[in-house]
Parts: structure tokens; C-alpha cells; sequence
């Protein structure tokens, strides 16, 4: 039997977008989220394109538009496991964590912070530390706490199992899903820049990711919009910037990110907004500004005090006693190849698809570096950067095309 339902995998900013474009002309819509809240990586920015607002002034009213359709249905903390089915009749089984907190949105902040132990918090990059009972994200939907279980002591659970809305009970559970057409929207992670050994990532304390640098640029992150050496809270005066790290090369992701060069022209304005007497240097490949971002990038450019630097960094190297990070550098146009000093230095590190070296439950075609590359004649469809690296503007316009394209797959049948 078919269904005009429609499954949209991720709860991030292109999968919340699909699914209320299509609820919104009266299908029923399922999102499955993995993590706890939704999201995604846009509520990890500070700021984002093209507005450079921060992800309040579009989130908020996403999460505001899901409330008020009663088509629309969540599952947080979910993965699917199982699909099966074909085209206008899939069975989809979806798994859902325990969240060990009852529904309702009580303030859970005093409880967590009996907890003895902190644990890295995954939100901040490594940066923050949280409490086992977390609510970490800014604004969040739903606003509901979360129990990380796994990471409590036997006396923190003793602590929590007085209150009446932490159930330690809870378990998984399985709930199955009738769709007529699936889109993922899975979004994209940072590339685990561990593996650039040659650029000193995970080693080397000042040099950080760009994803890492807007948290500490965000006013609700670790250093409360701080930008702060992580090695001794000092205020950076040079900071360089390292593209493609880990983009356009063999040994890594073989494709250009889209998104790096106007992320590092974005954070150069804030270094240069918070630190008016800061140098910044941006050491690249080519310098991509795509579209509209041109004159953006030209008015960044224009400030005497940030240098753009056509060069292929080939080694990192930390000053031990001062925490300082020393670039050699071969300067592409002049080919002298030159140490230099930064405070602070931040790896442009690529966006790989979510899903990549992951086993989907759905046969769909999915390409070597993780990207789903097919799939439609079965009426599943790709959105967002799932399919490609794309910035939060196009992401959304991916969205609404892959749910147009659900809807009449569901109708055409």
C-alpha cells in the first residue's frame, strides 16, 4: 500500500527545511535525528552566509514553524536501522536511544552541576568541558536535558535518582515508519584534521580547526565569544589561516570544500573586529568567492593589517617555550620558502559528508568520498551536503529542491 509520508534523515538546517517545505503543503513528515537536539552544524557557528547573522535569527523560527505544524514529527537521538520496501512503500525501522529524562522542559542546571565527573563536550569541539546532564546547545529543541548515563559515577547516579523526571530505567526502543519517499539530509562533518600530521593537528595546542575557532568566536561557547590561544587564554595578535586542509589532495578528500575560503575570510573579520591591532595572514591554494561573496571578500582584503599569501604551508612546528606556532611556507609567486610566527594559527579543515565510511540501510549509490550520488528512481533523494559541500544558503535551496522532488514522487504514484 503507498504512502504519501515522507522520512527526511537529519535534523540539521537542510533537513529541517525539506521537511517543512513538504509539510507544509500536507504531507506527513518524519525527521530522524541522531544527536539530541536539532540543528545540526549550523548551531555550532558563530555567524553564518549570506546574512552573517548567527544561527538564531534562522533556526528559532524553523524550530517555531515544527511546533506549530502538527505534521510535522521528530525523533531525536535516532538512526535508522533497517528499510526495506520499494518506491511509494518503504517500511522504514527507526532505533531511539534512551534520553533518561522525562518530556517537559524542566530546568535540569542545578542537578548537573552536583555531578562530579565533566566530560569533553563534543558540541565544543574539545574546547568545553560539560556534565553528564547536559542541555549544551544554545536555544534548544527540543529544550529538553539529556542523560549521557555511560559517563555518570555510581555516585552521581545516586544523586540523580531522586528526581522525579530522570528515569534510569529507560531503554532503547524501535519504532517502525511507513514512507513513500525518504531524503537524506545528513549534512557534513569537519575532516579529521588527525590526520594531517604534517600541519600539527591534535599536537601542536595553538593551532585549532576553523569549526573550533567559531565556537571560541560564539558569545555562547567556551570562552564566551572569547578569541583565546587555547594553550594560555592569551589574546592571539597574529593569526594565520592554512586553506585546503586536508582539501583538493589525494592523500585526503581529492575535492575543493566550497566553503573554506569565505569561512577563513569570515573569521579573519572577527579576529581583526575583536583585535584591531592583530595581523592576520591567509596562506592558499586559490581563493574561491564564489557568486555574491566576491565584493565580500574584496572589503576583507581591503584591510592593510590581513595579507593573503598564494603558498603551500609545508611544515608546523611549536615554539615550546612560548606556545607560538611556526609555519614554513614556500610563497608560490616568488618561490622563497620562509619560517614564520603566528600566536595563533587555524586549519581550514574540508567538510566530508556525514555518512562517509558509514554502511546506509538503503541502496542508493554513494560515491568514494561519501557523497550520495543517485538514488531518485527510487525515490530517495539527496539534500544538502549530503550530495555536495555547499554553504547554508545553498543547502537550503538543495532542501527544498530534494522535497519538491519527494512530493511528486509520493503523487506521482
Amino acid at each position: 500500500m503507498s504512502s504519501n509520508a515522507i522520512l527526511v534523515v537529519g535534523g540539521g538546517f537542510s533537513g529541517i527545511t525539506a521537511a517543512l517545505e513538504a509539510a507544509e503543503v500536507g504531507h506527513e513528515v518524519y525527521i530522524v535525528e541522531k544527536n539530541p537536539f536539532l540543528g545540526g552544524r549550523v548551531m555550532q557557528l558563530n555567524k553564518y552566509f549570506p546574512k552573517l547573522c548567527p544561527p538564531s535569527c534562522g533556526l528559532e523560527i524553523q524550530f517555531q514553524r515544527i511546533k506549530n505544524n502538527k505534521n510535522v514529527k521528530f525523533f531525536t537521538l535516532a538512526e535508522v536501522t533497517k528499510v526495506t520496501g520499494k518506491a511509494g512503500d518503504y517500511e522504514v525501522t527507526v532505533k531511539i536511544k534512551p534520553r533518561f529524562v522525562e518530556p517537559g522542559s524542566v530546568d535540569l542546571s542545578d542537578a548537573a552541576k552536583k555531578l562530579s565527573k565533566d566530560v569533553k563536550s563534543d558540541f565544543e569541539l574539545g574546547l568545553g568541558d560539560r556534565k553528564a546532564l547536559y542541555m549544551d546547545v544554545p536555544f534548544a529543541f527540543p529544550n529538553r536535558y539529556v542523560l549521557d548515563k555511560e559517563r555518570c559515577t555510581k555516585e552521581d547516579l545516586e544523586v540523580l535518582s531522586g528526581s522525579d523526571v530522570i528515569n534510569l530505567d529507560d531503554a532503547p526502543k524501535e519504532i517502525v515508519l511507513k514512507v513513500g519517499s525518504i531524503v537524506y539530509a545528513t549534512g557534513w562533518k569537519p575532516y579529521d584534521v588527525t590526520r594531517l600530521t604534517n600541519l600539527g593537528a591534535g599536537e601542536i595546542a595553538n593551532c585549532v580547526t576553523n569549526m573550533q575557532l567559531e565556537r571560541l568566536a560564539s558569545p555562547n561557547g567556551p570562552t564566551c565569544g572569547n578569541i583565546v590561544r587555547p594553550s594560555d587564554g592569551k589574546a592571539p595578535r597574529s593569526v594565520a589561516f592554512v586553506q585546503c586542509a586536508g582539501s583538493r589532495d589525494e592523500n585526503h578528500l581529492n575535492y575543493c570544500s566550497y566553503i573554506c575560503c569565505m569561512a577563513s575570510l569570515k573569521q579573519a573579520a572577527y579576529v581583526r573586529e575583536a583585535f584591531p591591532d592583530a595581523r592576520v595572514t591567509i596562506y592558499y591554494i586559490d581563493l574561491r568567492t564564489p557568486g555574491r561573496y566576491d565584493n565580500f571578500a574584496k572589503r576583507i582584503l581591503d584591510d592593510d593589517r590581513i595579507n593573503a599569501v598564494k603558498g603551500k604551508v609545508a611544515a608546523v612546528a611549536e615554539d615550546a617555550g612560548t606556545g607560538d606556532v611556526i609555519l614554513t611556507v614556500e610563497d608560490a609567486v616568488t618561490g622563497i620558502k620562509s619560517d614564520n610566527r603566528f600566536e595563533l594559527v587555524v586549519l581550514a579543515t574540508g567538510m566530508q559528508p556525514s555518512i562517509a565510511g558509514e554502511r546506509l540501510p538503503v541502496d542508493v549509490p554513494v560515491d568514494e568520498m561519501g557523497f550520495i550520488v543517485g538514488g531518485e528512481e527510487k525515490g530517495i533523494f539527496a539534500a544538502g551536503c549530503a550530495a555536495t559541500p555547499l554553504d547554508v544558503m545553498k543547502s537550503a535551496q538543495s532542501a527544498t529542491g530534494a522535497a519538491m522532488k519527494a512530493i511528486a514522487s509520493v503523487r506521482g504514484r
